[in-house]
């Protein structure tokens, strides 16, 4: 009668292979445990150890100035993220997750609007979208539409719209930064002298930035506001009188803020407005600066100039990032036998070959002609005047227009507004731009192509499959030799 038996282990193999499996199965499971304890630890920190912004525009990052902003924050924020479940944008939640491990004063609250449909309603009568922002602190709060982080145009032929920047890091430290204010800097804008409205997009900036405007008229006010932390000439096409000259004089040996932005008029000079310069030994010329370098002019345009730029607080930014203002139809700045060289920075400079042709607007060559004024010129100038007063400016009217400005990737509306930002004292505000959506994609030519599929398809399988076989026959070889 036959019996089934179990087969015995005997032999030295079967009790090696016997050891061998079993320290394998253990070293296996002890490996397996480690990495479930550091997958869940690595899983615990936050995003900003975890996750590496590789991506050309730092898409992913914020910079110092925000951590300044928010480092400083001693009352608590809200930040509601209104999303729909399973429509949250990847970028918004990466961005909302590096505020939330920055500060303990900050907590990321999301908002279904299908749970909660009239929570908006409470911060804006606008159609709240997806990924929509509301930042709020006590009573102050403010709405940031998707339009507002995603920037770009609405086609018109589709009527879709396209999305060329992100600008979620600028719009949520601009609310942070806002509701926990509580006196924001207030901008005076002198009117009566033909000047020119604010380009769109510099107001919508300084909006973005916390600071508000109001109107000033020299001729029916006795003094400037006390509360003004910074007066703002634009383009005036018409001279200011003497004793505006002197007000605005005293206001700034006082410890007052100037930002003036005036270019060449039609006819002469502002001489008034000009005057302002002559306390520090800084003198305008007449007529229009062009350059003969063609390094330093645009478009082949010697009149739209491209100046360098001189180390300073205002231009440091657009320096280190290789920016270059455009400085289109630009009176000319020199000094004077009272140069003050310790007060008066030049922020913008011509070349050695530039020179100003005293034909102004009525110019019909580009050439050098008796009677036009050589250069170099300074373009824009900072100056410290007394009791830690300052005045910056630009002696091009043009360079906001959004041509120039869009020209220059901009560059010259980052040199406004770091200017403002540097008049006010909130460094912390200077140049957070938007980051470009326009991704570098790698190029290969279609033989590298051909070349690189043959390889990863088959070369490298058929070179592991060898390999493989070659270790199985290699082993055994060795079980088949005797003992």
């Amino acid at each position: 009668m036959n019996r089934f038996t179990l087969p015995k282990f005997r032999g030295p193999e079967n009790q090696i292979a016997f050891r061998g499996g079993s320290y394998s199965l253990v070293v296996s499971a002890v490996v397996l445990a480690i990495l479930i304890v550091v997958n869940l630890f690595a899983s615990s920190l936050p995003s900003r150890l975890t996750k590496i912004d590789i991506s050309s525009s730092k898409l992913y990052s914020i910079t110092s100035n925000t951590k300044v902003v928010v480092n400083a924050l001693d009352q608590d924020v809200t930040i509601y993220w209104v999303v729909q479940s399973g429509e949250e944008d990847d970028v918004i939640e990466n961005l909302l997750s590096k505020y939330d491990s920055l500060s303990e004063h900050i907590e990321i609250v999301k908002k279904n609007p299908d749970v909660f449909p009239t929570f908006a309603a409470q911060y804006t009568n606008e159609t709240v979208q997806n990924n929509s922002l509301i930042v709020e602190c006590g009573e102050k709060s403010r709405y940031i539409a998707i339009d507002d982080i995603y920037l770009g145009e609405v086609n018109m032929y589709t009527g879709t719209y396209n999305a060329t920047d992100f600008d979620g890091e600028g719009a949520i430290t601009s609310a942070i930064d806002y509701v926990v204010s509580e006196d924001l800097p207030q901008l005076y804008l002198l009117e009566g002298h033909g000047e020119a409205e604010l380009p769109a997009s510099f107001s919508e900036q300084i909006e973005k930035e916390n600071m508000e405007t109001n109107p000033l008229s020299l001729l029916t006010a006795d003094e400037i506001p006390e509360d003004a932390d910074c007066v703002v000439i634009y383009c005036p096409s018409s001279d200011i009188s003497s004793e505006e000259k002197d007000m605005l004089a005293d206001y700034a040996a006082q410890g007052g803020k100037l930002l003036v932005i005036a270019g060449p008029v039609e006819e002469g000079i502002l001489e008034n407005l000009y005057g302002l310069l002559a306390d520090y030994g800084v003198e305008a010329q007449e007529g229009i600066v062009v350059e003969e370098d063609r390094e330093h002019y645009a478009f082949q345009a010697p009149y739209v100039l491209l100046p360098d730029m001189n180390s300073h607080a205002i231009t440091d930014s657009l320096i280190e990032e290789s920016y270059y203002p455009i400085m289109p139809v630009s009176l000319g700045l020199t000094g004077t036998e009272n140069f003050d060289e310790e007060r008066v920075t030049a922020l913008l400079t011509t070349s050695d070959w530039a020179f100003s042709k005293l034909d102004g607007y009525s110019l019909s060559t580009y050439e050098w002609e008796e009677g036009d004024i050589d250069g170099p010129f300074a373009l824009a100038v900072s100056i410290a005047t007394a009791n830690e007063g300052n005045i910056v400016w630009f002696t091009s009217s043009q360079f906001l227009d959004e041509m120039y400005n869009a020209y220059s990737s901009g560059a010259n509306m980052d040199l406004a507004m770091n200017a403002l930002s540097s008049l006010i004292g909130e460094s912390e505000a200077i140049a957070i731009r938007s980051k470009s959506l326009n991704y570098n994609y790698l190029t290969i030519s279609d033989s590298t192509s051909s070349l690189l599929k043959v390889l990863m398809i088959g070369v490298f399988p058929l070179a592991y499959l060898g390999f493989g076989v070659w270790i199985v026959m290699k082993r055994r070889g060795l079980q088949n030799e005797p003992v």
